[in-house]
């Protein structure tokens, strides 16, 4: 069924970057709900596989020293989802991967997997990217943390060298305390169904709530790679909580943002998805704040 070349089981992080060393051709596998399903396909036949799943080291959700969060890549979704720290400072993010496929897939599937495979359909990939996500790299020459909009190259493409593994997910501290953020995915499907177009916002609101002092908006589908929205995220800030100030916003990603056309949907209608979701998507955002968006 599986065509595997030879399967190595990483004792430790350094163990694996020392396995993919060795084995220049390998290629991680962690929960196997991807590498698994391409190798049935035939599309990694015969390939060798360095397993990471029992590194326990690379699981969990915790703060370092400095306030940030640190969520292990080896972190299964259903876990993220049920987190205490995740459910008090970035709910959202639990939200988003909630939508990951069924019950079984995100109970085996890793925040890191999900990130690694590069495609910018992936549910926590744009969540991520509007909470400035630091991806912390570790391989033959020691630890690196990059930001997540670095680590997406190309289309299914990241940033890990020869030797490496992703060992975990950062959020700063600076990133997410008093950011309140919501998540959209529009689908064919209610469930079971990689997102047509995904829309994560977060905001920060001003002590009485009445003016936007950061507002930060990714997407997923809507380029190569997920992506921000920079010329939205100008349009709110400082603005005044109202209905101008939201429909400015979502008017605005349309100058940032450049999906295709597909089988999916056409170019035309993720563009049209896309101001909707992040109406949508900032009302609640501001709603969450503690805000009440101004007719």
């Amino acid at each position: 069924m599986y065509d595997i070349k030879a399967l190595y089981e990483a004792e430790s992080v350094e163990h694996a970057v020392r396995l993919l060393m060795e084995h220049p051709e390998a290629q991680i596998i962690a929960g196997g709900s991807d590498v698994l399903v391409q190798m049935r396909e035939g599309k990694r036949a015969g390939k060798e596989l360095v397993s990471i799943y029992g590194l326990d080291e690379m699981r969990g959700v915790s703060y370092e020293e400095d306030g940030a969060i640190r969520i292990g890549s080896l972190t299964s979704f259903s876990h993220i989802t049920r987190d205490a720290i995740i459910q008090k400072h970035i709910n959202v993010l639990g939200e988003a991967v909630d939508m990951v496929g069924g019950p079984q897939i995100r109970n085996i599937g890793t925040i890191g997997g999900n990130t690694c495979n590069g495609v910018t359909s992936a549910d926590s990939a744009s969540t991520l990217h509007a909470w400035d996500a630091v991806v912390e790299i570790t391989g033959p020459e020691g630890v690196r943390r990059i930001p997540i909009h670095d680590f997406y190259i190309k289309a299914g493409v990241v940033d890990l060298r020869p030797g490496e593994v992703q060992t975990a997910i950062i959020i700063p501290k600076e990133a997410y305390e008093g950011y309140h953020g919501h998540y959209i995915k529009y689908a064919m499907r209610n469930a079971m169904d990689i997102a047509t177009t995904g829309c994560s916002v977060n905001v920060k609101l001003s002590e009485d709530k009445k003016t936007i002092e950061d507002a930060r908006i990714a997407y997923g589908v809507a380029g190569p790679v997920p992506m921000r929205a920079p010329s939205a995220e100008k349009s709110a800030k400082g603005k005044p909580v109202s209905e101008e100030t939201i429909k400015a916003f979502a008017q605005a990603v349309l100058e940032d943002i450049n999906p295709r056309d597909s089988w999916r949907a056409s170019k035309a209608f993720r563009q049209h998805i896309a101001v909707v979701l992040a109406e949508r998507a900032l009302k609640e955002s501001i709603r969450l704040a503690g805000g009440e968006v101004n007719e």
